[in-house]
């Protein structure tokens, strides 16, 4: 499983109160973008950043279609849904909620939890944009402003880690 980071400049990022926006330039067709966002997040999401923690996950995915699931399994086969597909479209856009509190406990309400929207832009044959907003923070209640703040590092550092392993798998 690589952890590797990309270029943090690579990685650019703008914020207002409830929404975070970061883009990038990625070293492959749009297609390929996608499918390491949606069909390698091993490779590249922070495993300190799960539940179950970099010793005891097991897997990390999402199941690919529109109602599908954000998930880990950690130990013992434990299953912990974290977000749900909200639009399914490759290769250009998915947008799923963040069913995550800023406590970091479970939202079982997705009416009660942030969104994200993830664009893939075709940039030439063997190079795509991909936009990534996390947005609606405000969903998230009272500590919604500190936790777009705390979220801010933590997309750029799972940008990094993402674009590294497009690059590393693209080569």
């Amino acid at each position: 499983m690589g952890q590797e980071m990309a270029d943090p400049d690579e990685v650019r990022q703008e914020s207002d109160r409830f929404s975070l926006r970061s883009s990038l330039l990625v070293p492959a067709p749009a297609e390929r973008a996608y499918a390491v966002f949606t069909g390698a997040l091993a490779d590249w999401w922070v495993r300190e950043y799960t539940w179950s923690g970099p010793e005891a996950l097991a897997a990390i995915g999402i199941e690919p279609r529109a109602g599908g699931m954000l998930y880990e399994i950690g130990p013992y086969g434990f299953r912990n849904d974290w977000g749900r597909v909200l639009t399914w479209d490759p290769p250009r856009r998915l947008v799923f909620t963040w069913q995550i509190g800023p406590d970091r406990v479970p939202v079982p309400d997705p009416a009660r939890a942030s969104e994200v929207e993830v664009l893939f832009h075709a940039d030439g044959p063997e190079r795509t944009r991909v936009d990534v907003e996390h947005r609606y923070f405000d969903r998230h209640g009272t500590a919604a402003e500190g936790y777009r703040e705390a979220l801010t590092a933590g997309w750029h550092e799972l940008l990094c880690r993402y674009l590294a392993t497009v690059a590393r798998t693209s080569a």
